[in-house]
């Protein structure tokens, strides 16, 4: 394991880390790339495909979100995922795409659940191999024990936007947090959001920074982890 000073350094696995397990039958590597990317590229062999991007929504009122929910449960299911299998998520640097995989789990209980830190860039870089076969899927009986806590809805992040100890982080580009760059039905940001992009989590090899660089941006920005955090 690559100690990089994290709190819960399993959460992210290196690429030797990674290929050190792949004979591991139950573990599941979900390649969350474009289509296009896989064409191109080739995969992480015994890898299988699942889009992320390619289903969003917009409405997180109880009744679309429980359906929303459902349907991701179910996407997963059908990709052999459940709550006793480790799965690894990766796109071609570390993003948004495996961060999201990574989230949908936490969200439904899964406790052994990964991102590959630099995924697909780091993996070639370290001359590992590569596959053109994909996985055929597996499906398997996913019953989740969600946790609602971690999710907010627009209605009670409002709700808590005065409390002291509140940190809401708005992690999207310059533009969409200056109004610049309208992908809603109003540009601009949360009143009183902390602007850091995501990418400021990275290092120059496209990798998640250490620990201690991590630590000292977020102190800086004011968010301890003596806050409840929201991203965005």
């Amino acid at each position: 394991m690559v100690d990089k000073g994290y709190v819960n350094p399993d959460l992210v696995w290196s690429p030797h880390e990674l290929h050190a397990r792949r004979n591991d039958p139950q573990l599941r590597i979900i390649d969350v790339r474009s289509t296009p990317s896989l064409a191109s590229e080739g995969w992480i062999p015994r890898a299988i495909h699942f889009d992320l991007f390619g289903i969003s929504l917009s409405n997180t009122a109880p009744e679309p979100l429980e359906a929303f929910m459902w349907m991701i449960e179910h996407l997963f299911e059908a990709r052999g995922v459940n709550l006793d299998t480790p799965v690894v998520f990766y796109e071609g640097g570390t993003g948004m795409r495996a961060a999201r995989g990574f989230w949908f789990l936490e969200y439904f209980g899964h406790s052994d659940v990964h991102v590959l830190d630099g995924g697909f860039d780091a993996w070639k870089a370290a001359s590992l191999p590569i596959s053109r076969e994909m996985q055929a899927l597996r499906g398997t009986t996913f019953r989740p024990q969600r946790r609602p806590a971690i999710h907010w809805s627009a209605d009670e992040v409002h709700a808590h936007l005065r409390d002291a100890d509140l940190a809401v982080i708005d992690t999207r580009t310059d533009d969409e947090y200056f109004g610049k760059s309208v992908r809603a039905a109003r540009g601009g940001t949360i009143p009183g959001a902390i602007h850091l992009e995501w990418v400021n989590n990275l290092g120059q090899d496209g990798a998640f920074k250490t620990g201690a660089e991590l630590r000292a941006m977020y102190e800086a920005c004011g968010i301890t982890p003596d806050k409840t955090c929201v991203s965005f």
